[in-house]
């Protein structure tokens, strides 16, 4: 249990990191487009709800892959469907935790107009990614899923 908490938190520091690498994307995109940044006490408070609400909404949801003996990353079809931890109340918690919520906290908090844009464009990319998956999904566990995909949004 303590091994597989250990695993999800260190998963996930990689993702904060690869949030902050992506946010300094942005802030060179602000440079070539001429942007300013920005930074209020506001956005820097956002910045930190959505960091602190993205990594504990990721660590959840891997914690609950490492349970299962089930890998987070994988280029083949998962064998079997979660649907408890967070996936009782979104069916991405780790897109959700990760590409919307750190990625938009770490822009925020360097205050980013062009990482902005950036997100926006991830989370859109994401979107298409995920109905791909979904049919796969569809595929793989048919009326299960879609009983699943009546009572669960899709992100929130």
């Amino acid at each position: 249990m303590l091994t597989n908490l250990f695993k999800s938190v260190l998963h996930n520091i990689g993702v904060l990191v690869v949030g902050f690498a992506f946010a300094f994307l942005g802030t060179e995109l602000d440079l070539l487009l001429g942007l300013h940044p920005f930074h209020s006490l506001l956005t820097t408070i956002t910045a930190w709800l959505l960091l602190a609400m993205g990594f504990l909404l990721r660590i959840w949801a891997t914690y609950d892959f490492y349970q299962r003996r089930m890998k987070v990353i994988v280029l083949v079809p998962q064998t079997s469907m979660i649907i408890t931890g967070p996936y009782r109340f979104t069916r991405n918690p780790l897109y959700l935790g990760g590409n919307v919520f750190i990625f938009g906290g770490a822009v925020l908090w360097l205050g980013s107009p062009g990482g902005l844009i950036l997100t926006a464009v991830v989370i859109i990319a994401t979107d298409f990614m995920i109905r791909r998956e979904e049919k796969q999904l569809e595929k793989t566990f048919g009326e299960e899923f879609i009983r699943y995909k009546i009572r669960v949004r899709r992100w929130l």
